[in-house]
């Protein structure tokens, strides 16, 4: 089993910056990519970020040139730097890590840009 938990959401005003963290623990070694993806009200969840074991990053149109996604293997923490925020980025924001048969997901954090 793989735990996640998120952390760094809150409320932030256009053009600002966010950092979301999400500590990994468990059978970490079975993970083979971890992600992060957003569901707002009314809205299906998306990928916002991925980045595989090897490194390789994949990024929704909507956030390349502004987001970044990382891994901090010391720490097991994978990290969303956010920034030139814009209000339609407000949603629960999710970690999620993938094993390639499992799915294992934190319990979401807020982020709401509004000025």
């Amino acid at each position: 089993q793989v735990q996640l938990a998120e952390s760094g959401g809150g409320l932030v005003q256009p053009g600002g910056s966010l950092r979301l963290s999400c500590v990994v623990s468990g059978s970490i070694f079975s993970i083979n990519t971890m992600g992060w993806y957003r569901q707002a009200p009314g809205n299906q969840r998306e990928l916002v970020a991925s980045i595989t074991r090897g490194g390789s990053t994949n990024y929704a149109d909507s956030v390349k040139g502004r987001f970044t996604i990382s891994i901090d293997v010391a720490k097991s923490t994978v990290y969303l730097q956010m920034n030139s925020l814009k209000p339609e980025d407000s949603a629960v924001y999710y970690c999620n890590g993938y094993s390639g048969r499992s799915n294992y997901w934190g319990q979401g954090t807020q982020v709401t840009v509004s000025s």
